[in-house]
């Protein structure tokens, strides 16, 4: 597979879990909902943060739905920053510099996650699950740059 090729695939790879993973912050109602139905069966600690999570985001429907518009424009920032990875798309060498930004981006997830969650109660196993977002995301990333260097010496050395 030429590195174009490579580039493109992983890109819209990445450029897709990222919008859908900032889509779910829409219906939180109905994922908490159904994230407390999936630990049911395990019980413990997992079951009962969900559950307490579910209750919260339901109460909060209820009785002030306008902070549900927070998350909608954390949706909207999800679309926004996959647009973002059109440049390096057309062009990988012209725009590395966004796949680079991604990859600071991925690595203060974790920073988020560690450091500011517990100022939420956010149990440790959930920032964990939180951290994974950025883990993850950078693995794509990181190919992705790998393959632009690649591009990159090549045109040099043709020019």
């Amino acid at each position: 597979m030429n590195d174009l090729r490579f580039i493109r695939r992983w890109l819209a790879f990445f450029v897709i879990a990222l919008v859908l993973s900032g889509l779910t912050a829409v219906p939180l109602v109905t994922l908490t909902a159904w994230l407390v139905d999936l630990t049911a069966p395990f019980g413990g600690a997992l079951h009962e943060w969900a559950a307490h999570a579910a209750a919260a985001v339901a109460h909060v429907d209820a009785t002030y739905p306008i902070l549900f518009y927070g998350t909608d424009w954390l949706a909207f920032a999800h679309v926004v920053i996959g647009v973002a990875f059109i440049g390096p798309w057309r062009d990988p060498v012209r725009n590395k510099w966004v796949i680079e930004w991604g990859l600071w981006c991925c690595a203060l997830v974790l920073v988020l996650a560690f450091v500011w969650a517990p100022f939420r109660g956010i149990p440790f196993f959930w920032r964990c699950v939180d951290a994974s977002f950025g883990v993850f995301g950078a693995i794509p990333l990181w190919l992705v740059l790998k393959r632009i260097q690649r591009l990159e010496s090549t045109q040099v050395e043709v020019a």
